[in-house]
């Protein structure tokens, strides 16, 4: 059940002008890189939002066509799928996730790229700035390094015995290393007292030897990061979260929906929504690099009450009437 919006960061898209249509009709060639599987229901939600985006802009779908690849949660397919995108010579690339878009900026410094879900662009080096990126790319952020003190509340107050709690990451493919959430985390964990246990993650075996070794100890908590990583890999995590008794977090909607306890974070298929525009604009011959970066302005916390039953868990009153939805 949906009860509210958040509002965040830069105004939305919806205040951009728009320019004239185009008056040729040769067919754009938009090519769509995500470093998750074809089968990943964000991504094919977004891909639906983009589209019906992009129609009620003005484009019929027989004026674009859209080309898909895949990284199937590995780098190295990513960036050969990167580099399959770029020989075809698309108008524009729509590139979700930070391990995409450092898979595409690798191969192309003149295709222009919209991305989507890139934590910090800045300070992983795609932009010069959030006002004038500057170079081929601009795009939409998806969450603020802050939203790590937001899920030790969060963990805090459905397990106030918590004492300890895991994050894990991939430090190969997530913002800045891991450190980008982490450092906020650490941060935040002494007013919270807990000690923050810091796993890195390179495979699915390292996940479960991570969660196995965490829960050792009785009073555990855990954070599933927003990392691409942790993303393809969230049904392992929160199966083993289920098996151990393990209340964690995450930080995309979906992960709540599939099974987890509960997230808090920005809605995904939004930003794919709102790209549309950024895309549409370029087409028409806006630079990406005049267009300035993008803040989130949806944010959703979701709580699975069938999971926290299965946890032992009462969600207390107070948090579920702050959540946007609410499983049962």
């Amino acid at each position: 059940m949906k009860r509210r919006e958040f509002v965040a960061g830069l105004a939305g898209t919806a205040s951009l002008p728009l320019v004239a249509r185009a008056e040729d009709d040769r067919v754009r060639r938009i090519g769509r890189l995500t470093y998750t599987s074809e089968s990943d229901p964000i991504s094919k939600h977004g891909v639906a939002a983009f589209i019906h985006q992009l129609e009620l802009l003005g484009w019929k779908p027989s004026a674009f066509r859209l080309e898909y690849r895949y990284g199937e949660g590995d780098y190295l397919r990513t960036a050969a799928s990167a580099k399959e995108l770029v020989a075809l010579g698309p108008d524009v690339m729509l590139v979700r996730g930070t391990p995409a878009t450092r898979a595409v900026l690798q191969e192309t410094r003149t295709i222009p790229i919209v991305f989507v879900s890139v934590s910090d662009p800045v300070g992983d080096g795609f932009v010069n700035s959030v006002v004038r990126p500057g170079g081929n790319l601009t795009g939409f952020t998806n969450l603020d390094a802050m939203m790590g003190g937001k899920w030790l509340e969060l963990l805090k107050e459905v397990a106030p015995n918590i004492k300890r709690v895991g994050a894990f990451f991939n430090p190969d493919v997530a913002t800045a290393g891991g450190t980008f959430y982490v450092r906020a985390i650490a941060e935040a964990a002494p007013s919270f007292a807990v000690t923050l246990e810091k796993m890195e993650v390179r495979t699915p075996r390292d996940i479960e030897r991570g969660i196995e070794a965490l829960t050792r100890e009785a009073d555990v908590g855990l954070i599933g990061m927003p990392d691409p990583f942790v993303v393809a890999y969230r049904t392992l995590t929160m199966d083993l979260a289920a098996r151990y008794r393990v209340p964690a977090v995450y930080g995309f909607r979906n992960m709540a929906v599939e099974g987890g306890l509960m997230s808090y974070g920005v809605d995904l298929v939004d930003l794919d929504r709102r790209s549309a525009v950024y895309v549409d604009r370029i087409l028409k011959g806006a630079r990406p690099g005049e267009l300035p970066i993008q803040a989130p302005n949806k944010f959703e916390l979701v709580v699975n009450l069938k999971t926290a039953k299965t946890l032992g868990l009462t969600i207390p009153p107070s948090l579920l009437a702050r959540a946007d939805e609410v499983i049962e």
